[in-house]
């Protein structure tokens, strides 16, 4: 930098500082700043002209205002003209101005760009370093499209200064990271990758940093930036620190560049050159022999320097996964690590080496060090490195040692911390799942997981033991022993009256031979738990009931006064309240055969992905497990679930329960199960009630099978009606739920084309009826069961005539209105019926919400009969843009950065009638794995809810 004269010190400028630092009060802060700013409007109106060094004064007074905080919106004409200053100090301080205050959008922006390009023209290296630092900055659209092309040129130019050069280089990153499809590198790659072969040290730094950036989104084009790599690498390594005096960090020659070259190759497989493979190879042989050398300094700065080369030696080794030589001493290396006295150590040594553990060749390198890392996860004092500790033991657990380790964790569990406690939870049920080679050891982890953590527990974990025992026959007496045992102890937790009731339900036979668990004690038991549980357990329970019933009929007597009591019948909640009626009423009316068919055990589930593994994945992020594991989960959950013996569609006819999952806090839906003889009725057996909907399905077959026999109405759950044989003009009018124009109707002789606009309450559609044909058509007529315009008579051939229909929504609806059209062909009589798409969602008017305001509006809207909730199996491709346009053209606001679940959507929107204003929320959220969406809607009224479920179920 140009050495400054003693004339630049800007007294004027030193004197307004002081001013305003001592001012008393903020009153008298801006009444000094007001008169500076009077001053310096008056000076630049002025009609004499200004120096430079005048105009530099007051910009960088104007500059200092700033960053006080304050507006400034004037001075910027003043600025661009010292760019044109052949002085340093006058041009720092304009670019300076500019880089700071001016935005991309400013008029002045061509003027700049002039400034710009004339300095870079210049050939004065000063000035060039000061323009490339102006548009780094700025690093704006426009600026991209200005310099794009003219900065590669300025890098890989010969006469080019090297701290030039530099600049570019970082400048040009900078434009890339903001505008790739601008920067083009084209024929200068080749140059810009031989920028490694550089003399300058510095001039290599910052090319390599352009070049990794390029190469991890076009690798192909920079490939060969791996040998040339491998060779500066080389050189650095092999040096001594007086070799790279300049560049030598407290003994370590060149940290930053060696650090950046090991990340550059990163990018790349390994070398497929013999030769290059080897000198790498050597060179990361040399990186692990120094750090087992003796610290030639003892200042923290050193082993900093130090430990970043090898880490990210380690990481290469790790990425390239092909030297088992490397790997084992890579992990040898941070084994001395894991003891360690500072903590960062210890904390990348365990994240590195559960890296490790997912390589064939290093994993029972890992193995070794597992006592160290049980030690680590008892005595370490960061909660961070605990959570590393439990990460490794995950990740190195095998058949070999996976009792011990899952002792290991459920032991720290009782006194983990709480923001680790879930993940915990997840791991300890994936491994005991993983690896269970005996199926009783299975049960009993789970059953001890829910006894020591019970509230961390996720529905996941308990679903998946529930379908584990119900595939597998050789589990179910064992399970049902030990639940039952578990559930003797005084204080027990929900989720293990959860599993008590659903196994005792299904297997309680299996052990009622035995006196101390005969059918009563087991009913007893289980129903002196049932005061002090929610109201979804209490439902899973009064299932579980009559489930007993038909596995004993001795205690139909005792269920039946429970069900009939006043607390069941006529409970507050309408939940329970219907299922007492109903099952009363089976176990009342229904033969032992019956009964029997309707409550059968459940049938095996599906070979699936283990949903566990699915929320660990979805909770630690993307990445967080891999491939292998997933594929592995797959593989081993068919082994787990018994073959799946019956499979079926993953769609499913549901009725949620009250604590359904509704802010996103859940993994995937759990997988349904077809009802073996329900026909086409598919069941979510795995709701929060379970087995639940299946019997109540069951009975409702029986009900209408024997509705002549019942004197007295039942109340149970609606099933859908069968599809009438307008099922094909009812989906021609679903097409435009979530869109206004379109073909409506179309056949060889008539085209229907329609366009409709709504607003608030109101709307009006436009029907355009089109002869396809060269014939007339007389007599034609169209019938609407609502007030509408009469159309003409008379189409003639090729032609097309328009309908005006408008539309009041004077309540909320569920019926569209019908259109029947009649005319004559060659006189031959024509009739046609549709339902013109006019659906509730048209009156919608979207409600933008923060994400506080929804949660709560959502938890007002918490009673069962204003959600209605509806899991579905995709019917098109899962495209993120293509569900946002459908969701908006369903009338309602699209709520960005509100759900948890960035995959997840989230709308709002109040239909508008003439009688009421309904305010609706809606949550969708897609399973791309299972390909499978999970849609609930909120409303203040209880048919909108359901109305708006079924027709958004139609369109994903």
């Amino acid at each position: 930098m140009p050495a400054v004269s003693k004339g630049d010190g800007m007294r004027g400028l030193a004197v307004f500082i002081s001013d305003i630092r001592n001012c008393k009060s903020k009153e008298a802060e801006i009444k000094r700043i007001n008169k500076e700013l009077a001053n310096i409007r008056s000076k630049f109106k002025g009609d004499k002209a200004l120096d430079g060094y005048s105009k530099k004064k007051y910009v960088c007074k104007l500059l200092f205002i700033f960053l006080l905080g304050h507006d400034i919106d004037f001075g910027h004409m003043e600025a661009v003209n010292l760019l044109s200053s052949n002085k340093y100090t006058e041009k720092q301080i304009g670019y300076l101005f500019i880089s700071v205050l001016v935005n991309s959008n400013s008029e002045l922006i061509r003027l700049i760009n002039n400034a710009i390009k004339n300095d870079l023209s210049s050939r004065n290296p000063t000035f060039m370093c000061l323009a490339l630092h102006c548009i780094a900055n700025v690093g704006s659209r426009e600026m991209a499209e200005a310099f794009a092309g003219e900065i590669p040129r300025i890098l890989v130019a010969g006469d080019t200064m090297d701290s030039v050069k530099q600049s570019a280089a970082l400048c040009l990153l900078r434009l890339y990271k903001t505008s790739p499809d601008l920067v083009l590198m084209g024929e200068w790659t080749s140059r810009v990758v031989h920028l490694l072969n550089d003399q300058h040290m510095g001039v290599v730094t910052a090319a390599i940093s352009l070049i990794t950036c390029l190469s991890q989104k076009n690798p192909d084009e920079f490939k060969t930036c791996v040998s040339l790599a491998v060779s500066r690498l080389s050189r650095i390594v092999s040096s001594a620190s007086t070799d790279l005096q300049d560049y030598t960090y407290y003994f370590v020659p060149a940290p930053w560049l060696s650090c950046k070259l090991l990340r550059l190759l990163q990018c790349y497989p390994p070398p497929e050159d013999g030769a290059v493979k080897g000198r790498l190879v050597e060179c990361l042989e040399t990186i692990l022999n120094k750090a087992q050398e003796p610290p030639k300094s003892k200042k923290v700065q050193h082993s900093n320097a130090k430990n970043a080369i090898l880490f990210e030696a380690i990481s290469l080794i790790i990425h390239y996964d092909s030297e088992p030589n490397l790997l084992v001493r890579a992990c040898n290396q941070l084994g001395q690590f894991l003891q360690h006295r500072e903590t960062n150590l210890r904390y990348l040594a365990l994240e590195s080496m559960c890296t490790l553990a997912s390589s064939e060749f290093s994993h029972e390198a890992v193995k070794t060090h597992i006592e160290t890392v049980i030690n680590a996860l008892k005595t370490e004092r960061d909660v961070s490195v605990r959570q590393r500790a439990a990460d490794l033991l995950y990740a190195m657990c095998d058949r070999s040692n996976a009792k011990q380790i899952v002792a290991e964790m459920l032991s720290y569990l009782e006194t983990a911390d709480y923001s680790i406690r879930e993940e915990m939870v997840l791991k300890v049920a994936i491994l005991a799942e993983k690896y269970a080679v005996d199926y009783s050891w299975y049960v009993d982890t789970i059953l001890n997981l829910i006894r020591i953590a019970g509230d961390y527990v996720s529905e996941e974990v308990w679903y998946r033991v529930i379908q584990i025992v119900i595939n597998r026959d050789d589990v179910q007496g064992y399970a049902a022993k030990t639940v039952f045992e578990a559930l003797q102890a005084p204080a027990c937790h929900e989720n293990m009256v959860k599993v008590g009731g659903y196994i005792l339900g299904e297997f309680g036979n299996l052990i009622a031979g035995d006196p101390r668990s005969s059918p009563l004690v087991q009913f007893n038991l289980l129903h002196s738990k049932f005061h002090l549980c929610s109201v979804p357990t209490r439902a899973l329970l009064l299932s579980a009931y009559i489930k007993f019933i038909n596995l004993f009929p001795e205690t139909k007597s005792t269920i039946q006064e429970v069900l009939r009591s006043d607390s069941q019948i006529r409970n507050s909640d309408v939940e329970l309240q219907q299922r007492a009626v109903e099952y009363l009423k089976l176990s009342s009316i229904a033969s032992t055969d019956v009964l029997a068919t309707v409550l059968e055990e459940m049938p095996p589930f599906p070979e699936r992905e283990s949903s566990i593994l699915a929320k660990l994945k979805k909770k630690k992020g993307p990445g967080a497990v891999s491939v292998n594991e997933l594929e592995e989960g797959k593989r081993e959950a068919g082994e787990l679930n018994g073959g799946g013996e019956r499979g079926g569609d993953s769609s499913a006819i549901s009725t949620p329960s009250p604590s359904a999952d509704l802010l996103g806090l859940r993994a995937g839906h759990p997988v349904t199960a077809a009802a073996p003889s329900a026909g086409s009725l598919l069941v979510d057996v795995f709701s929060e009630t379970g087995f639940i909907h299946y019997g109540r399905l069951m009975l409702l077959i029986f009900l209408r099978t024997h509705e002549r026999t019942i004197t007295k109405p039942v109340p149970f759950l609606a099933v859908p009606a069968c599809l009438s044989a307008s099922h094909t003009l009812l989906s021609l009018a679903l097409r435009f739920v979530c869109k206004n124009n379109g073909v409506l109707f179309e056949n060889q002789l008539l085209q229907i084309g329609i366009k409709s606009e709504y607003r608030q309450n109101l709307g009006r559609i436009y029907l355009f009826y089109g002869n396809k044909t060269s014939v007339q058509f007389v007599t034609f007529t169209t019938t609407l069961n609502v007030q509408s315009k009469p159309v003409e008579p008379l189409i003639e051939g090729g032609a097309q005539v328009q309908q005006v229909i408008n539309i009041e929504c004077l309540t909320d609806f569920s019926d569209a209105p019908l259109l029947n059209i009649k005319f004559r062909y060659g006189g031959a009589l024509q009739n046609l019926t549709l339902k013109l798409p006019v659906t509730i969602n048209k009156f919608f008017q979207p409600t933008e919400m923060a994400s506080h305001d929804f949660f709560q509006r959502w938890k007002q809207l918490s009673q069962p009969q204003q959600e209605a909730q509806k899991i579905f199996k995709a019917s098109h491709a899962m495209d993120t843009e293509v569900l946002k346009a459908k969701l908006l053209g369903l009338g309602m606001a699209l709520l960005e950065n509100v759900d948890p679940n960035p995959e997840n959507f989230v709308c709002a929107g109040v239909i508008q009638s003439k009688a009421q204003q309904v305010g609706s929320l809606l949550r969708l959220e897609p399973n791309a794995q299972a390909q499978m969406y999970r849609l609930t809607v909120r409303s203040s009224k209880d048919t909108v809810s359901k109305r708006l479920c079924e027709l958004l179920a139609e369109q994903f």
